[in-house]
């Protein structure tokens, strides 16, 4: 510990001390992955680190995996013993089949600070993916020293993508023997942390990504030096699974015979495939990546992503649609284009409509029961897809949803009493990105949960729920949701004396945000564009006029637009207007003092007071 520099202790939990990965590749179809880590864990939040976790599965085998534990002055505590070592089925919970297994150790300690070292090895017949090496894996993180290297026969070339690393780091090249030798090393890399509004950890930290040129997976050949080889792959690999049984191709024959166009013709296999099928993962060797049949769907009712995917594929085949799989990075940040590997974790459907404008296409995600025709969400929606066609991949954009497509418009009535009490009905509208969450509650909890979880969302401290309903818009082009809300509200005004005060803003109140101890390292990065437009009515009890009302206020930044304003209707009802318009972009760090600036702003005009006064009588 004596040795461990003090900047590499600054904001870390654990610090790596040690970290030897190599890669060797041995043909075109197998690899070795050898790891070496010793890391020093500095407290409790850092004691994941003095845990490991090896996969393996039908493709892959663990030919050993050693460890040790050394106290503060550098003794050894004690040997991992092969007793230790737990062996789990790495189940996700709702996988019907899946190999995928894991070997354990913990060497956790009861005080700190301790060093945990590992060693471990997997040999593997899946070829299709190489390392990423990222030493720095977590936030509050130190690395004092790691390397990587890559061994591959002249005939496998490697392919590797260098990514954030420090001025004068790049790959060092040598021969041995009969290999190529790539090799990176790292050194004295200080802990980072996720900024708010930042990138994600691995936007920030050294990286180097590999893929191979010439790949094989179980007797399966492909080439991965461009988009187009990899999806030629994948598309050769599933060929002839779309078949389906001649009875299944008469039901959708009689399904779609009076559709009066394409578009219709879609929307009714979709529906009939939701209403007919259920997501299962199945992952099971090469079935990570090559389909179950389309005649096993329809017998059995279930599949996986590809399985479903394909299966809807050969419906809309006996509807004369033509579509094609797409293989996308659900739930994640978007790959990397400029660097062709297998960055995928999902598969979706692309029907590209005949003589269509690229608006026109219709994507569907097969997995789910109640996506709307055509909607991608924030699950594979704002990225890149890899369309699989009979002439290879081709790298296209799944739906993007913007400020047109991400709105809430809510409207609302308020009946005050003389002592502050109010009574509400609220309106709420919700479409694209910003009904996601509450479509998941509508289908995927009763009324009374969906209650309790709409209760606690709201920013209110003393309420009770009169009614409440959610309700979609079938036939809107973008799904939408409607929430129906009644409110009671004892405590809406502040009386006092002959004043109450009062928030015209009922529900719709944006944080501020905190200035950054010293200098922002990274940018800024607004991930979501959304619409926000709020009408509020206040009906002032009889005896009480309109005294006061916030000014009003108008914001237009580039970081969006902002404007509020209550005015005294003829009616003598008070009117709240509100709207807020964010986009979704990115910004220099230099510019985060004046985005701090501008949600501050925000937030004071949010919780404007007006003031009723009582009248003399």
């Amino acid at each position: 510990m004596a040795t461990l520099a003090p900047a590499l202790r600054e904001n870390a939990h654990a610090v790596v001390r040690m970290a030897d990965e190599t890669l060797l590749v041995k043909s075109a179809g197998r690899t070795v992955r050898t790891v070496r880590r010793a890391t020093t864990v500095l407290d409790d939040a850092g004691a994941e680190w003095a845990t490991q976790l090896v996969y393996y599965d039908q493709l892959s085998s663990v030919n050993y995996l050693r460890g040790a534990v050394y106290d503060a002055e550098g003794q050894l505590v004690r040997q991992l013993r092969a007793a230790d070592v737990k062996d789990y089925g790495l189940s996700d919970g709702f996988s019907l089949a899946t190999d995928a297994r894991g070997r354990v150790a913990d060497l956790r300690q009861p005080s700190y600070p301790y060093t945990v070292s590992f060693e471990y090895e997997v040999a593997s017949d899946n070829s299709l993916f190489y390392s990423t090496w990222q030493p720095q894996a977590d936030e509050q993180l130190a690395v004092e020293q790691a390397s990587f290297r890559v061994l591959t026969p002249a005939s496998l070339p490697l392919r590797f993508q260098e990514r954030h690393l420090p001025k004068g780091v790049a790959v060092a090249r040598s021969q041995q023997g009969d290999l190529q030798v790539y090799q990176w090393e790292l050194k004295a890399l200080t802990a980072q942390e996720e900024e708010p509004y930042g990138p994600p950890l691995s936007e920030m930290v050294p990286s180097v990504a590999t893929a191979p040129t010439t790949f094989e997976v179980q007797g399966h050949p492909g080439t991965l030096t461009s988009w187009q080889g990899l999806g030629q792959w994948n598309y050769d690999l599933n060929t002839g699974r779309d078949v389906l049984p001649e009875a299944v191709q008469t039901r959708v024959a009689a399904l779609v015979k009076d559709a009066p166009d394409e578009r219709t013709r879609i929307s009714r296999v979709y529906d009939f495939l939701q209403s007919s099928t259920r997501y299962v993962s199945v992952q099971l060797g090469l079935g990570g990546w090559q389909t179950i049949p389309a005649a096993n769907v329809s017998s059995t009712g279930y599949g996986d992503c590809k399985a479903l995917s394909n299966y809807c594929m050969a419906l809309l085949k006996a509807a004369g649609v033509q579509s094609y799989c797409a293989l996308v990075r659900a739930d994640e940040p978007d790959i990397h284009t400029e660097f062709p590997s297998n960055q995928f974790n999902h598969m979706v459907l692309c029907v590209p409509l005949k003589k269509a404008t690229k608006l026109d296409t219709v994507w569907l995600e097969c997995t789910s029961q109640n996506n709307a025709l055509g909607y991608m969400g924030s699950f594979t929606g704002n990225r890149h897809a890899l369309l699989l066609t009979p002439a290879g991949g081709q790298l296209v954009r799944t739906p993007r949803y913007g400020v047109a497509e991400n709105r809430r418009e809510r409207s609302a009535d308020v009946y005050l009493d003389a002592q502050g009490s109010a009574t509400a009905m609220l309106r709420t509208r919700r479409t694209g990105l910003e009904q996601d969450q509450f479509s998941q509650l509508m289908h995927g909890l009763d009324p009374v949960q969906q209650k309790k979880k709409i209760a606690e969302s709201l920013p209110l401290s003393n309420f009770n729920i009169t009614k409440f309903a959610l309700t979609n818009d079938a036939k809107a082009l973008i799904p939408t949701i409607n929430e129906t809300l009644g409110l009671t509200l004892p405590q809406f005004g502040t009386p006092s004396g002959r004043r109450v005060f009062l928030l015209p803003n009922l529900l719709s109140r944006l944080p501020a945000i905190t200035a950054p101890v010293g200098e922002r390292q990274t940018d800024i990065w607004l991930a979501s564009a959304y619409s926000h437009a709020d009408t509020v009515r206040i009906h002032v009890p009889a005896g009480f006029q309109v005294e006061n009302l916030p000014a009003p206020v108008q914001l237009t930044t580039t970081f969006g637009t902002y404007s509020a304003q209550a005015q005294k209707l003829a009616d003598g009802t008070i009117q709240y207007v509100r709207n807020l318009r964010m986009p979704h972009t990115r910004f220099p760090r230099t510019d985060y003092p004046a985005y701090v600036e501008f949600r501050r702003k925000i937030n004071a005009a949010d919780k404007a007071q007006l003031v009723l006064v009582k009248t003399e009588s």
